[in-house]
């Protein structure tokens, strides 16, 4: 007993030193999200979180499968992306001044070796699926390292209003939702409905690690009272219902939202008590990226709740 005793504390032990070390790389990946725009250097980078010079590079490449430079290159470039199809009136020599380039001739070179487009080309018409490829890396770390752990204490339960939205409906490979928020976006924009005072909602039919890319439902959403005049995006009028719900906030990237919901469905749900509605799950954008660091986006997560 004394043995198996012993081998379980210790296996406790390098669990716990596992976590504070994975911990210490968050922060350094935060830090780099937070300063994409700035020179940065290894050894800055490093000290963040109190690694060596010496040895940091190895650490990062043995633990995530890509370089340093790689994976700031890499994010530099997502943020371009975005800003590029989602903020149409910034200049691409701003964007790549913001994304820590000299000059737009570097940036545009860095951009269609590894993005397969060059900005103006990707600006105009993205073809997102190759993206969705050259990204799979850096999801594949996030979703691997940056995990969050939930807690019971940070789910509340509210009770939601009817809340009327003007919605836009993406029917298809989730890979290409990008050109149904750049729709919507543009028509939120000949609407004067800003995001600053409309709130964006997104309702989560289907989960898309588990649906046929044909199958999959998704509806893009803001809130408000006017009415839907018709147009040629195809946005329409549609209602968030009214009830309780169980929300949790998801800080992070996109790639760890999935984990909040399954916390939810696996673990918050069946200690609850609580019965499910009939309505799907949704979410509400309550910052974004680019405007915000990618580590620092918030998503409140609704689960719809009966009684």
């Amino acid at each position: 007993m004394d043995s198996l005793f012993t081998a379980k504390e210790d296996i406790s032990l390098t669990s716990a030193a596992a976590e504070h070390y994975l911990a210490r790389f968050r922060k350094v990946l935060a830090y780099m999200d937070e300063h994409l725009h700035d020179d940065l250097s290894v050894e800055q980078i490093g000290q963040t979180a109190g690694f060596s010079k010496y040895h940091f590079q190895r650490q990062f490449s043995e633990l995530f499968g890509l370089s340093v430079y790689k994976y700031i290159q890499l994010q530099r470039l997502k943020r371009a992306s975005y800003q590029l199809v989602f903020r149409q009136p910034r200049q691409i020599i701003d964007i790549a001044l913001a994304c820590g380039y000299e000059n737009p001739e570097s940036f545009t070179r860095a951009f269609k070796k590894n993005i397969g487009q060059a900005p103006f080309k990707f600006r105009k018409q993205p073809q997102w699926i190759p993206w969705h490829a050259t990204y799979q890396p850096l999801n594949h770390l996030r979703i691997t390292h940056m995990t969050s752990a939930y807690q019971v204490g940070q789910v509340r339960l509210i009770a939601f209003k009817p809340t009327r939205v003007a919605a836009i409906e993406h029917r298809g490979d989730p890979r290409l939702v990008g050109h149904s928020v750049r729709n919507f976006i543009e028509w939120r924009k000949q609407v004067g409905l800003s995001p600053k005072a409309s709130a964006t909602f997104n309702i989560l039919y289907d989960d898309p690690a588990g649906t046929a890319p044909q199958d999959y439902r998704l509806d893009i959403c803001a809130t408000t009272n006017r009415e839907i005049a018709s147009n040629l995006f195809g946005v329409i009028e549609k209602t968030l219902p009214g009830g309780r719900c169980a929300v949790l906030r998801h800080q992070g990237s996109d790639n760890g939202l999935g984990q909040a919901i399954a916390y939810l469905y696996s673990q918050w749900l069946p200690h609850s008590g609580e019965a499910l509605r009939d309505f799907p799950i949704y979410v509400q954008r309550v910052s974004f990226f680019p405007d915000v660091a990618e580590h620092q986006a918030v998503t409140d997560i609704f689960l719809p709740l009966d009684g």
